[in-house]
């Protein structure tokens, strides 16, 4: 199961089984001098391997086993500055991590990358699910072969992870449709959704059309179903900006990947004003990414949560080690500003924090869209 570590069954070399107790035709004495030699080497080799020099090379530290980890895309810089950031923390934690396999947005390639990896016989997990339904059928193959696994930024809708890394997506949905609302009070909005086939795109979604509802009933809400690519948001809202030359906001689900596209069709329709001067169309987005904290600094969009990528690459590291040590997780307040919470029976979520970034702290160095 997820998070119990494996044996690690022994070496074979012409059908013989090492480092087992087998029968000697030699004798007693032979046996035993045997094994001791093979100890003395052992502990000669633990000694060049992980002697005062050598990092992250302890038992538990996990240095010896193999990570395997899995992003759904490298299309946006967010999942960029995450894939660059993991060689980093995973040294920091001492863990050995493969290179990163690319799933480039196909649920169905990723089960088969998860599957390869597998077979390359690694002792841990760490994935991005693109489809939250899909993704079963690799988290059941890695518990067959009792590898843990840690999920980071969607989480799975069934099947078993030894934790979720992953912010409050709902909240995200929540302090665009706050935002939007304040700036805008009546009129039409576009959101631009993720793919609803993730439960991101699903929370985000369902927490800016609620909090529309009930807070801003004069506001009418325009979906454009992009399933997080840039060419369908850009054919979207050039089709809905054509027809509805009234908009008055815009809400990004993902910065990293529409950010470019909408200011490219509004700069197209002469319809990008800075923030302030008259027919400015309000934009709140989701990432943080540099590109969304310049925008906020020239006035081109009014806000965006800030998607931890620097956590997630964090966490995704130091809990995939501890998955594969067998430490348990538990509900409750973390020591890093976030809580653990049961999203479903048996699976929990590190909820980490993701702050509104607006021009009053878009300069703050601890964003990491500042430090990348």
């Amino acid at each position: 199961m997820p998070g119990t570590p494996r044996r690690a069954p022994g070496r074979r070399n012409g059908g013989r089984a090492y480092g087992r107790h087998s029968r000697s035709t030699t004798g007693a004495g032979s046996t035993m001098r045997t094994t001791r030699h093979r100890l003395a080497t052992a502990a000669a080799v633990l000694v060049l391997v992980c002697g005062p020099a050598a990092t992250g090379c302890s038992e538990e530290s996990g240095g010896g086993r193999r990570v395997g980890v899995v992003v759904p895309f490298l299309t946006s810089p967010f999942w960029e500055a995450y894939e660059r950031d993991i060689p980093r923390q995973a040294a920091k934690v001492g863990v050995r991590v493969l290179p990163t396999v690319n799933s480039n947005n196909d649920a169905s390639r990723q089960v088969s990358d998860i599957r390869n990896l597998l077979a390359q016989n690694i002792d841990g997990l760490v994935v991005s699910p693109i489809d939250s339904a899909a993704i079963v059928t690799g988290l059941r193959a890695a518990q067959r072969r009792r590898v843990p696994v840690v999920a980071v930024d969607v989480a799975p809708d069934r099947g078993k992870v030894a934790i979720v890394v992953r912010a409050d997506n709902r909240a995200y949905g929540e302090k665009a449709c706050r935002s939007l609302g304040r700036a805008v009070r009546r009129g039409k909005v576009v959101q631009i959704e993720g793919d609803l086939a993730s439960v991101n795109g699903r929370d985000r979604t369902a927490a800016f059309d609620q909090c529309m509802r009930r807070h801003y009933p004069h506001i009418r809400v325009l979906d454009i179903a992009a399933g997080w690519q840039a060419d369908k948001a850009a054919a979207g809202l050039e089709a809905l900006y054509s027809a509805n030359p009234d908009i008055k906001g815009i809400y990004l689900q993902a910065g990293g990947v529409y950010l470019a596209p909408t200011l490219r069709t509004l700069q197209r329709h002469r319809a990008l004003r800075p923030r302030g001067r008259r027919g400015h169309i309000a934009i709140v987005s989701n990432d943080g990414i540099p590109q969304e904290l310049d925008a906020i600094r020239k006035g081109w969009i009014d806000a965006t949560v800030s998607q931890p990528t620097d956590l997630y690459a964090r966490y995704a590291m130091v809990y995939i080690k501890q998955a594969m040590a067998g430490r348990p997780f538990r509900k409750g307040r973390t020591d890093h500003g976030s809580r653990i919470v049961e999203v479903r029976e048996g699976i929990l979520e590190d909820q980490l924090p993701a702050p509104l970034v607006t021009p009053a702290n878009v300069n703050d160095p601890a964003l990491w869209g500042n430090r990348g």
